[in-house]
């Protein structure tokens, strides 16, 4: 899995690791302080999440044209020092007031033009390892890494926000003052981010002005207008179809952390506990990698009882884990956002081991094709929520009657699995979109290109805001089941417009 690709890989995967792991400590609980700290409406505090995860996927374009003139090294460094200044005056208390307000909306657009910056730019880099031939075969596999280092720090993000604001309750400070803290981790995390990417920059310089040295013009020249016609339309249709996969992808951080905040049963025992311990989860991927590395063909005798060690290991702990247990813990709504994380981690190589074996015997699908896969599975997530909402009360009347008799609540199992196929939807459709943009765009617009891929990903995330205006007299099937006609029309497009997005592939 980890062979054959270029070292450059490696060192870029660990710094966006340590960006993502601020971002996404944020995150965790930003929608949830929005109405704390200010008394939002769900709508309202829908408006401004989702205007949020906008910003921070709509200004990768003008970063990607920056990118295009000035370099993508120079723009990646210059986002990370602009999205440091952000994330510490989002840190700073100021109070629920109108300075308060304003100093947060100051900070959320630099955060989200730090991100611009640098988060599509590191992407393209990451693509332009693979113009050396050498490494041509190994781009989906390699941005299947990368994507999984991403959500390593995404992983560590929900238990981080949630200790770190008992910690600040527990030094004194009231439950709204406490949730900086939170906000607080992503200036550090930046600056290891940084610290990374300057300790092996050597790896990678090469491509920091934008293209491998030696190779810009030998593939323009490769390109006609018509093939540079066909290439700019598949992405387009690409393009609008990654638009509806993160509207409802993204529910994960609003009406899905609503539902585990209002719907979800708020306490667990005995095994059901384990899944909140993100160190059990931790154990349970190294499980699966020891296992890899155990029933690899090319693997050493030596990597193998290596592999069987880990495992021991790994049992034991979760064994030694489960004998600890007594009575029941709090299960806190931010939890839940660790599992999405855990599962790409967990599961990036089987599915690199499946599609590995497909491409062995020339049967993997195209990146297009798993791109509409990946919305009906998708589909098939929001199915399953709106059949455990059956019954259950709406939000407005839930909130009524919270903590008394005529609340209406679920097991948390409910929302673990749906996470985990919204998981299999967007490993087949995040880093195999990823893939085809760095692929098909043409050279000359390949930060312009990476950047729509992020304005498309923007215009998703601002349609998130949908769930919060749903969110509320409406029974709770209905408003997955939105979701749901959503991601099944996107697929059928897809499926439409195959001939075409294939064709710009060849």
């Amino acid at each position: 899995m980890f062979k054959g690709q270029p070292k450059g890989l490696f060192a870029l995967a660990l710094a966006n690791t340590g960006e993502r792991f601020g971002y996404y400590t944020m995150i965790a609980v930003f929608a949830l302080f929005l109405r704390a700290n200010f008394g939002l409406s769900a709508g309202t505090a829908g408006t401004i999440y989702s205007s949020f995860l906008m910003l921070v996927y709509f200004f990768p374009l003008i970063g990607g044209i920056l990118a295009d003139k000035f370099g993508f090294g120079k723009m990646v460094t210059t986002g990370i020092l602009v999205m440091f200044l952000g994330y510490l005056l989002l840190s700073i208390p100021l109070g629920s007031g109108t300075v308060a307000l304003v100093g947060m909306l100051a900070a959320l657009l630099l955060i989200g033009f730090g991100t611009g910056l640098f988060k599509g730019n590191l992407q393209v880099m990451v693509g332009d390892l693979y113009n050396d031939p050498q490494y041509a075969a190994k781009r989906d596999s390699g941005f299947s890494l990368f994507y999984m280092a991403i959500n390593i720090g995404a992983l560590f993000a929900p238990t981080a926000a949630i200790k770190i604001r008992e910690w600040a309750i527990g030094l004194g400070f009231d439950g709204n003052a406490a949730y900086h803290f939170s906000f607080a981790v992503a200036c550090v995390s930046l600056i290891v981010s940084i610290a990374i990417y300057y300790a092996f920059r050597s790896w990678f310089r090469h491509v920091e002005g934008g293209h491998a040295k030696g190779q810009k013009q030998e593939i323009v020249d490769t390109l006609t207008p018509e093939q540079t016609k066909k290439r700019m339309l598949a992405l387009f249709l690409v393009f609008a179809v990654v638009i509806f996969f993160w509207m409802s992808f993204h529910q994960n951080g609003l009406t899905l952390t609503y539902f585990a905040d209002e719907f979800t049963e708020r306490s667990a025992s005995g095994l059901a506990s384990m899944p909140f311990n993100v160190w059990n989860l931790v154990a349970i991927i190294a499980i699966v990698y020891a296992l890899f590395s155990i029933f690899d063909r090319e693997a050493t005798q030596r990597g193998k009882w290596i592999g069987c060690g880990v495992v021991a290991a790994a049992v034991a702990y979760l064994v030694w884990q489960y004998s600890r247990l007594s009575g029941s813990i709090e299960i806190s709504a931010p939890i839940f956002q660790h599992f999405n994380p855990f599962y790409v981690v967990a599961l990036t190589p089987v599915s690199m081991a499946i599609f590995g074996a497909l491409a062995a015997k020339g049967k993997e699908p195209s990146a297009p094709r798993k791109i509409a896969y990946g919305m009906l599975v998708a589909a098939v997530a929001f199915g399953l929520m709106a059949f455990a909402s059956i019954g259950l009360n709406t939000p407005d009347f839930q909130a009524t009657v919270r903590g008394a008799e005529g609340e209406t609540l679920v097991s948390p199992y409910w929302l673990i699995s749906v996470y985990l196929i919204l998981t299999f939807g967007e490993l087949l459709l995040s880093p195999m979109g990823i893939s085809f943009v760095s692929k098909v765009a043409p050279p000359k617009y390949k930060g312009m290109m990476m950047g729509m891929w992020f304005v498309a990903t923007a215009l998703g995330n601002f349609l998130v805001q949908v769930g919060g205006h749903l969110w509320g007299p409406l029974p709770l099937w209905v408003v997955w089941t939105v979701f749901l006609a959503v991601c099944v029309v996107s697929a059928i497009f897809m499926f439409v417009m195959m001939g075409k997005l294939e064709d710009a592939t060849k």
